[in-house]
């Protein structure tokens, strides 16, 4: 079955990270520059059209007029090394990744597509450490990111901190999911991480500030199968009308 929308791709030369970065971009069936559209943009980019089905659900959302009109971006990795380096809270280009999705990206699509110009017309999607990514940003930048889908981020000391350290989240909507099988995880390292147990003291944390904040405990694991199952009422709290 062939897609309603349409696929293409855009290469930006990266100066904060020196090197040709691909936005996969997925425009829905109708797609006109008469209308405005919101900007979803995946980290994990590839892993969200390929095991998280974007683009079938785009159509799906989009065909039973369930949701508003999306522009789908997706950003990818070269390895898991290159992953961590830039999602990762102490990744070491974690802040040149960051300067390339306000100074670069955001740019690129406000001059390309008829988007909304602001922070509530632009989500940041992520699973694991791109969860992490896209919530480390939003809260830093709200104004420029004003939604967050964070499908079992990677959370530590510092991503609390830096979260508890916000004095204003009125202009952020999130939405948060962690698995209740998440409670030993192995990481990149090798490593085996307890996932479930600082997202929840998250929850608490966010549940008590001033945001549009929804937060569910799946039943599953880290694993795109958990994911993928949620991803559509994901798509239907932030973009659904």
């Amino acid at each position: 079955m062939g897609r309603k929308g349409s696929m293409n791709d855009y290469t930006i030369n990266s100066e904060y990270l020196n090197e040709e970065m691909t936005l996969k971009v997925y425009t829905p069936e109708n797609f006109s520059p008469l209308y405005k559209y919101h900007f979803c943009i995946m980290q994990d980019g590839n892993d969200y059209f390929q095991m998280g089905r974007a683009a079938t659900l785009s159509d799906e959302l989009h065909s039973e007029e369930q949701m508003d009109n999306t522009i789908f971006i997706g950003i990818h990795y070269r390895d898991k090394y290159d992953r961590v380096d830039k999602y990762h809270p102490n990744g070491k280009r974690q802040g040149d990744y960051i300067n390339f999705l306000i100074r670069e990206v955001v740019p690129y699509l406000d001059e390309k597509f008829p988007g909304y110009c602001m922070g509530s017309g632009r989500t940041l999607v992520g699973d694991s450490l791109a969860g992490t990514l896209a919530l480390m940003t939003a809260v830093k930048f709200p104004n420029i990111f004003g939604n967050v889908i964070m499908q079992s981020p990677y959370v530590d000391e510092h991503v609390l901190e830096v979260v508890q350290s916000v004095t204003d989240f009125s202009q952020l909507t999130i939405y948060h999911t962690i698995g209740t099988e998440e409670s030993d995880v192995e990481t990149t390292d090798g490593a085996r991480k307890n996932f479930l147990e600082p997202n929840r003291e998250l929850s608490e944390f966010l549940n008590h500030q001033s945001l549009g904040y929804t937060y569910h405990e799946l039943e599953g694991d880290h694993t795109w199968g958990t994911w993928q199952k949620d991803f559509k009422r994901a798509l239907l709290t932030i973009f659904g009308k």
